[in-house]
């Protein structure tokens, strides 16, 4: 009798990881410690916040007595952003960074990363996302165009197949089979991208069709 052995899952988490503006001249340096941690590095961009996004990015600490100086301090030069990916990254990634206070990070986690290249509780070098729902809210903040929604499996993604995937690759075969072209594969590659049923369509000449 054959035995139905279950699939093997690989279970990975996501979290937001940033090079704060002090110390983005040691991205590479950081970068590779984070490699050599078992992190894959997703997306990453570098880029400059105005204190206006600082404020926003840092909303549930607005009120406290460093929320100017924090938003100062994150606005005054560039910082890398990047999504790292890893078994638990979460908690992983924060017990990489230490402590969020650079001093206390030197005297209890003196190989941290805060403990190497952070200054004092303000300046301490990198940022980590505190929970999975912190780390949605800021991949998105720092990424908009990133999915962050599990790819269907299963029963799941038979149907996404069905209702969205089947009917337009159907039609597109069907066309293909009347057109007969000497190159079919960029032919129905074009024809998709054409007949994408996602693909926004522009107003602006019907527009100016009612205005003439």
């Amino acid at each position: 009798m054959q035995m139905l052995m279950p699939e093997p899952q690989i279970f990975v988490e996501r979290t937001l990881a940033l090079i704060k503006p002090d110390v983005v001249d040691k991205e590479e340096e950081i970068e590779d410690l984070i490699l050599r941690s078992g992190f894959l590095i997703v997306q990453k961009r570098k880029l400059q916040l105005s204190p206006e996004q600082c404020s926003n990015f840092y909303a549930d600490q607005y009120g406290k007595v460093f929320f100017p100086n924090l938003t100062a301090y994150m606005s005054s030069g560039p910082l890398v952003a990047m999504v790292l990916a890893r078994h638990c990254a979460i908690s992983y990634w924060k017990e990489l960074l230490g402590p969020s206070n650079s001093i206390r990070a030197r005297r209890t986690h003196p190989h941290s990363l805060r403990a190497i290249y952070g200054t004092d509780d303000l300046r301490n070098a990198l940022h980590g996302s505190f929970s999975i729902s912190s780390a949605e809210r800021e991949i998105r903040f720092m990424f908009p165009e990133v999915i962050l929604e599990p790819i269907p499996a299963g029963q799941r993604a038979r149907d996404y197949l069905n209702l969205y995937v089947k009917p337009t690759l159907l039609a597109g075969l069907t066309a293909l089979c009347k057109e007969k072209p000497a190159d079919p594969m960029t032919w129905l590659a074009d024809w998709l991208i054409e007949h994408n049923p996602n693909k926004p369509r522009l107003q602006h000449q019907v527009t100016e069709e009612k205005h003439q």
